[in-house]
């Protein structure tokens, strides 16, 4: 990705303007964030031997990291909204240092095990940023800042595969892990508040929009309130197959009982949720909805779909890439193939951004269309491959998928900030949830099936989410917030 686009006139060298500088500040805060959840992976190895722990506890461990994810993105999303990115995301990244530093020092497995839960909502400070860079960049830009956001934050997650390993030998002796993840909290905790002085939540005089009422997602129909209400289920059954997979029928981190009474309680929490949502909006309905306060549910919910193939799929063929690289190719030592599956995150630098460039540049729908016929072609490539292939044309492959996979998600969040500014942190979190019940989804169809049937099962439903793009509408024009002394203001989503 190059300094300046010739389509946008982005300068990511020019530090002076304000714009420029909120965004390096922010995809830093996001990067950071991605090396603290994913600081324990390349250190498994050593966090076993040094609390003696089971092949089931860390598969444990790797479960816990992304369960509690999804509900903090739609939570996050709705802070975000009503009390700012800046707070927010301060918040966040100071928590998350305590509870990394924790998790750092655990000397047993449960202790171990709760951080590692907790440490899962600091992957909802994704959703953080969609709204602050999209309340500083004008929308023939805001694709490619989002992309950049995006894909270089994402970048956390490889630059801690890296390093850490490294670092902890530095440190040295069996506690050298620890160390190495502990210098990762501490840094996570001064950048917070780095970024609390230095972040500011939208440009000078400009105006911070926030939702009408809080404890639900607004919606502008009943067909839209019944949309929304379906599109929760979703995320609950991802929950519950996340409480199977601990449960004796899995990892056996907890007891069957248990698991029943994680089966009710998200029943109770869902019936709950039900009503709340349905409150908020029938109140807001009925009192009847001005047409400049309207937008269209049905592109949340294309885009809850098309994330869920495209984030979905990324995060669950990173956490399965090394291990079948391993066992496809006779030969291979788990650090070469470590390092070949590291080829598909490490696409992100370039592959988002150019997403959300594409985006920008080509049109909303159409650049859509494209990443997911390239992503269902990447994938179906992907389950041809076998250990007759050279193994060079193998990562080749791999790549090329990955570029699509993450372009797909730039050109998702292109597109979000351009439906309800208002919302755009609820709207993030819905879709950024997605994301993460699509992970679920397709590790637990791994579980049943070959490599290469997983392979075909993703581009399968990468089809049903290129159906759902085609109905899609183009932003055009402007859309509306209204204050509420009455003022409206107006913010341009695309050309006419």
């Amino acid at each position: 990705m190059s300094t300046a686009s010739a389509g946008t006139g982005l300068n990511l060298l020019r530090f002076s303007d304000p714009k420029i500088k909120t965004l390096h500040l922010t995809w830093f805060a996001f990067f950071l964030t991605f090396a603290v959840w994913f600081a324990h992976a390349p250190l498994l190895a050593s966090i076993q031997h040094s609390l003696d722990l089971t092949d089931a506890q860390i598969r444990a461990l790797l479960i816990l990291n992304v369960a509690i994810t999804i509900p903090a993105r739609i939570i996050v999303g709705m802070l975000v909204d009503r009390y700012g990115p800046r707070l927010i995301y301060a918040i966040l990244l100071i928590i998350s240092a305590f509870l990394c530093i924790g998790f750092a020092f655990a000397n047993t497995y449960t202790s171990l095990a709760i951080f590692r839960f907790l440490l899962g909502f600091v992957g909802a400070g994704f959703v953080i940023g969609i709204r602050l860079v999209s309340e500083w960049f004008p929308a023939h830009q805001v694709g490619t800042a989002e992309g950049i956001y995006g894909g270089w934050g994402n970048f956390g997650s490889a630059a801690a595969a890296m390093l850490l390993p490294t670092l902890a030998l530095a440190f040295g002796g069996d506690d050298g892990w620890r160390y190495a993840i502990a210098l990762v909290g501490i840094l996570c905790g001064i950048y917070g508040l780095v970024f609390y002085k230095y972040a500011r939540n939208t440009p000078k005089g400009s105006i911070y929009f926030k939702p009408k009422k809080n404890g639900a997602m607004l919606v502008s129909s009943w067909g839209a309130l019944w949309a929304l209400i379906l599109m929760n289920i979703p995320m609950y059954l991802a929950l519950g197959i996340l409480a199977w997979r601990l449960s004796p029928s899995g990892v056996h981190l907890f007891s069957e009982n248990m698991m029943y009474i994680f089966f009710i309680s998200l029943v109770v929490i869902f019936i709950y949720h039900t009503w709340t949502t349905y409150a908020v909006n029938a109140e807001h309905l009925r009192a009847g909805v001005p047409e400049l306060e309207k937008y269209s549910f049905k592109q949340v919910g294309i885009l809850n779909i098309a994330y869920f193939a495209t984030f979905g799929s990324e995060l669950a063929v990173v956490s399965m890439l090394p291990l079948y690289f391993l066992q496809t190719f006779e030969g291979l030592t788990a650090v070469t193939a470590g390092l070949l599956a590291s080829a598909f995150a490490f696409m992100n630098l370039v592959s988002r951004p150019m997403g959300g460039w594409f985006s920008d540049r080509f049109g909303r729908r159409r650049s859509l269309l494209f990443m997911i016929s390239g992503l269902a072609l990447g994938y179906f490539m992907m389950g041809l491959i076998d250990s007759h292939w050279w193994i060079i044309l193998a990562v080749l492959v791999t790549m090329a998928c990955s570029f699509f996979v993450q372009a797909g998600e730039g050109a998702v969040f292109a597109m979000i900030p351009l439906i309800k500014r208002s919302m755009t942190g609820q709207i993030a979190g819905m879709a950024g949830a997605y994301g993460n019940v699509g992970a679920v989804i397709y590790l637990t169809v791994l579980s049943f099936v070959t490599y290469s049937t997983f392979f075909y099962v993703i581009a399968a439903s990468a089809l049903l989410g290129l159906v759902a793009v085609w109905f899609m509408d183009n932003p055009r024009g402007h859309i509306a917030e209204v204050m509420p002394d009455g003022t409206v203001h107006t913010i341009e989503v695309g050309h006419k």
